[in-house]
C-alpha cells in the first residue's frame, strides 16, 4: 500500500468516527482531495486508492492535470479564487467550483459553460467569521446572491463553502462552523434546495461534521507537506 492510499484510509477513518459520534451516517459526508501544487502520480494513487473527486485552488495548474488525466472518471472542484480572465477554463475544464462569491463571476461561468456539458455545480463562497482578508460574500448579502446563482443557465447552485480561521478548541471551533449551518438551513427555508456544505480541512474536519458539513476538503493529510 502507497503512503497516499495509507493516508486516505485513515482520514476516511477519521471521518467514519467523526460521524459516529456525531449520530450521522458515513455516507453522509464526502471526501474532497486537495491536490494542488502535487503532481499527476500522485493523484493516480489516490485514484488507485480509491479516491475520485479532486480539489484545486490554481486553475491553470489543474488544467493541465485534468487534460492529462482526462481517461480516468474523475471529479474536479475548483477550490481557489476565480479571476475574470480565467473564468472560461473553470466553465471549460471543471464539474465544481466552491468559490463563487460575486455575481459577476457568476454570470460569466454562466455564459461560458460549454452547452455539451452537464451544469457546473456551484458552492457560494462565505465568509463566514468576518475576516477581512477573505474571500467570500457577507452572510447577510449570501441568500440574495444564492438566489440570483440560482436563476442562471449552465448552473447548477449545490450549496455553500466556507474557510473559517482555525479555532483554538473543538467547542469554538463548532461555535463558527454552526453559524454556515444555520446559513445554509436559512437560505433552504427560503425555497432553495441547497443540499451541500462544503467545509472542513485537515484540522476541524471532526467539528466540521459535528456542525453539519457534507463535504471535508483534505490536502497535506492526504499528500504530505507542500514544498
Amino acid at each position: 500500500m502507497t503512503t497516499i492510499a495509507t493516508n486516505l484510509q485513515g482520514i476516511r477513518a477519521r471521518i467514519a468516527n467523526a460521524c459516529n459520534a456525531a449520530g450521522r451516517p458515513v455516507e453522509s459526508v464526502s471526501l474532497l482531495a486537495v491536490s494542488k501544487t502535487f503532481g499527476v502520480d500522485a493523484i493516480m494513487q489516490a485514484h488507485a486508492a480509491g479516491q475520485s473527486a479532486f480539489g484545486e485552488n490554481y486553475i491553470q495548474e489543474a488544467v493541465e492535470k485534468i487534460t492529462t488525466l482526462r481517461a480516468l472518471p474523475l471529479q474536479w472542484h475548483c477550490i481557489g479564487p476565480i479571476q475574470s480572465n480565467k473564468s472560461r477554463l473553470v466553465a471549460e475544464h471543471f464539474d465544481w467550483v466552491h468559490t463563487v462569491d460575486r455575481l459577476k463571476i457568476a454570470q460569466r461561468l454562466s455564459e461560458q459553460r460549454p452547452a455539451h456539458l452537464a451544469p457546473l455545480q456551484v458552492c457560494i463562497q462565505v465568509n463566514i467569521d468576518g475576516g477581512s482578508t477573505k474571500s467570500g460574500v457577507a452572510p447577510g448579502d449570501a441568500l440574495e446572491l444564492a438566489q440570483a446563482v440560482a436563476s442562471l443557465p449552465g448552473l447548477r447552485l449545490r450549496g455553500l463553502m466556507c474557510i473559517p480561521d482555525i479555532a483554538p478548541t473543538f467547542v469554538a471551533a463548532c461555535a463558527v462552523l454552526m453559524k454556515a449551518r444555520d446559513l445554509f438551513d436559512h437560505i433552504n427555508m427560503r425555497g432553495l434546495s441547497l443540499d451541500t456544505l462544503s467545509m472542513g480541512m485537515s484540522a476541524d474536519l471532526e467539528a466540521a461534521i459535528a456542525s453539519g458539513s457534507t463535504m471535508v476538503r483534505v490536502g497535506s493529510a492526504i499528500f504530505g507537506q507542500r514544498g
